[in-house]
């Protein structure tokens, strides 16, 4: 019986068990929407990603357990990471990738691989009066992304390393996408950041590379600079590489594969 491989991958993160997983599946052909959502339901990772070649670029998808989104960064990078590292692309040859989003074009450079992803903009919001109480978060200044998330910011690292998001309330609200970020008191890093995705299916993701195509834009208007490092205070941790190139951001990171299967169905 042919077999479909499948791998699972560590993205932004060198060691086993930290980052963010995604699933990789690399595909022969288009595949039907419905079996990809139900592998990624099965797969039962904030995503997972379905990759074939089509003409001189490679067509990619991305699932959460319960919908398909436009674009994720750790699912790229771990795509990417997976056909380096079989050899389906050279170690010096770029990556193009086809998506919803657009063209994503991803290079890698010894161990660290970069991605160059759309920025998206940001409008201010005022903050409704029941917004603590919907997500148990008291925001300083809150934003609506352009690809639909809410950015909210907060006082301090301490305060968004404690949030006790409301989940259920923030799944059946407009805020059922969430950034929240603040500066980092770690010297290392410029900003942390921490994300909701209740309205996906994920209550938080370990680390969001997605994310930074707004707060590179964010702390940009903030600070004034172009390059940061981005610390995601998720349980399993990540650090990112973040550079705004005018209308794009160049998201950097590691990964590791932790295994491979093949798919009978």
């Amino acid at each position: 019986m042919t077999q479909t491989p499948i791998y699972q991958v560590d993205a932004f993160t060198a060691e086993p068990f930290k980052g963010n997983p995604a699933g990789v599946c690399i595909l022969k052909s288009a595949a039907d929407a419905e079996w990809m959502q139900n592998i990624a339901m099965e797969m039962n990772l904030s995503e997972t990603a379905f990759v074939f070649q089509e003409k001189s670029s490679f067509n990619i998808r991305f699932f959460t357990p319960a919908a398909e989104i436009d674009l994720c960064g750790h699912a790229t990078l771990s795509t990417a990471h997976i056909m380096y590292e079989t050899g389906i692309v050279k170690a010096h040859e770029e990556i193009s990738f086809s998506s919803n989003a657009g063209i994503l074009k991803v290079k890698k450079d010894e161990n660290l691989i970069t991605m160059n992803f759309p920025a998206y903009s940001l409008n201010k919001m005022e903050i409704p009066p029941d917004f603590e109480k919907t997500t148990g978060i008291n925001p300083v200044e809150l934003y609506r992304t352009g690809h639909g998330w809410t950015l909210a910011l907060v006082k301090n690292e301490d305060e968004l390393e404690n949030i006790k998001p409301n989940l259920q309330e923030m799944k059946n609200s407009e805020f059922g996408d969430m950034i929240v970020t603040s500066h980092s008191t770690d010297k290392k890093f410029d900003f942390c950041v921490r994300c909701f995705a209740p309205a996906l299916g994920i209550d938080e993701d370990p680390v969001t590379g997605s994310a930074h195509c707004s707060l590179a834009p964010f702390w940009h208007e903030k600070t004034g600079k172009t390059e940061f490092i981005s610390h995601q205070v998720s349980k399993r941790g990540g650090t990112l590489r973040v550079s705004l190139k005018g209308e794009r951001v160049e998201i950097s990171g590691e990964a590791i594969t932790i295994f491979k299967a093949g798919l009978f169905v």
